[in-house]
């Protein structure tokens, strides 16, 4: 009888643990409120429906926020995520802090070596991949092709400052809330100071030179930043110092921007007849150049990457596997159309001869493949990267910089007062950072 009792409370204690669902794992996810990311949790429910023993938590912010939170909660062991959107400045720098978790074995199916060089490139320290690229962008110029035509003027492949700063000018009609170019201004390392770090290698300019000296007192960029400000004076948008990316996307795709020089990953957006007023009448060219060698376009990924000491790496290896595959731009492609999917990622999507058809595919890798982070200036420089400095210490600068010339885009200070203070706070940062004396 006894055997018999012990056997039934066996058989009901199997039935429990079979009947009783496991209680889900949840990753939490912080990530940037750009398109495809929120594309991207759209389109989750096909990871979930697969993995249901995993739940997502979705922490969704502003750029320069998103930015700020991920920095203090990796740096201080806070824990808060499990997945972190971060860029290409971060990865390098992380990964040999030993911050991330080395990705060296994700499935094969992964494919690694299908990931485009210069991309992979940037994500690799020592050999190990430290996070996986959701996509890849250079920066364009993407222009109203029906205000050029009426302007009198055609946009070359490889257009010269020059002849943006005479086509801005052209198609600027104020009376109707029509500017000629719509450019970053709002303040941080990564908003403003992306698009002008990047336009001043063209300009000659460098952030410091190979002592790690600052030379924003330099002719280089004084002419940067006069030839930004001016232009934007003249042919930009009201309020422009507070417009980012997704400011500047908004007035894009509401026909008030005749042209628009950022990230290449704008492409799908400004051309999607859905959210853009003028999605049948764009064109593309490269970033512009003074003639010096170097044109003003960046390298940059928005990539996943998981903090060392979570408890759910195997979890969140999953989650990127999925987010990040070739599957995932094919279920992208069949949701929403190839022009959505996540670009600038993959050898194999620009070897796709339906991917081929879309007008911006082209460009957008010869835009990725010219920018060259070990070499991105004129002059010799001692740091790697082409719209930042991959130092632990221009996060901090690149804003504080940012933040002098927004001021001056607002008309608070000049041109030469933005640039003397950049100067000066450089200088002290770099000197109690021990670059310089």
């Amino acid at each position: 009888m006894k055997k018999l009792i012990t056997a039934l409370a066996g058989a009901s204690a199997l039935a429990l643990s079979v009947s009783a669902p496991a209680l889900a794992e949840t990753l939490t996810i912080a990530t940037v409120n750009n398109g495809d990311m929120i594309r991207m949790q759209k389109l989750a429910d096909d990871f979930t429906s697969k993995n249901p023993d995993i739940d997502l938590e979705w922490v969704v912010l502003e750029e320069n926020v998103l930015r700020q939170r991920v920095t203090t909660d990796i740096a201080t062991k806070g824990g808060q995520y499990d997945i972190m959107t971060i860029g290409t400045y971060e990865v390098p720098i992380w990964g040999k802090q030993g911050w991330l978790v080395a990705l060296d074995d994700l499935p094969a199916s992964y494919d690694v070596d299908d990931l485009l060089p210069a991309i992979r490139g940037g994500l690799t320290v020592d050999g190990s991949l430290y996070a996986a690229p959701f996509y890849g962008e250079s920066s364009m110029v993407m222009y109203r092709k029906d205000l050029m035509e009426k302007a009198g003027l055609e946009m070359p492949e490889a257009p010269t400052w020059d002849f943006i700063a005479k086509a801005a000018k052209a198609m600027t009609d104020k009376d109707n809330e029509i500017y000629g170019v719509c450019l970053r201004g709002k303040a941080g390392w990564g908003e403003n100071m992306a698009f002008l770090t990047a336009a001043s290698n063209s300009f000659g300019a460098r952030w410091f030179d190979m002592d790690w000296k600052p030379q924003f007192d330099t002719d280089a960029w004084k002419n940067t930043l006069t030839f930004y400000l001016d232009l934007m004076e003249e042919a930009g948008p009201p309020g422009a110092s507070s417009n980012g990316f997704n400011e500047n996307l908004a007035l894009f795709q509401s026909g008030k921007c005749g042209m628009w020089i950022d990230a290449t990953v704008a492409a799908s957006f400004v051309t999607d007849p859905e959210n853009s007023t003028v999605a049948d009448k764009v064109g593309f060219a490269l970033a512009p150049d003074n003639g010096l060698g170097k044109r003003g376009n960046w390298l940059w990924a928005w990539s996943l990457g998981i903090p060392a000491g979570t408890d759910s790496e195997a979890s969140a290896k999953k989650f990127i596997d999925w987010a990040t595959s070739k599957d995932y731009l094919a279920l992208v492609a069949e949701k929403e159309g190839w022009a959505s999917v996540p670009p600038g990622t993959r050898t194999s999507l620009y070897e796709n001869p339906e991917y081929a058809k879309i007008p911006f595919a082209k460009m957008t890798l010869e835009s990725i493949n010219s920018a060259d982070p070990q070499n991105p200036t004129v002059e010799p420089v001692p740091y790697v990267g082409v719209q930042f400095v991959a130092i632990p210490e221009f996060q901090g600068l690149g804003t504080a910089v940012g933040q002098q010339f927004s001021a001056a885009l607002a008309g608070n200070i000049t041109a030469d007062q933005a640039l003397q203070n950049a100067q000066r706070l450089t200088e002290r940062e770099m000197q109690k950072a021990g670059y310089i004396k």
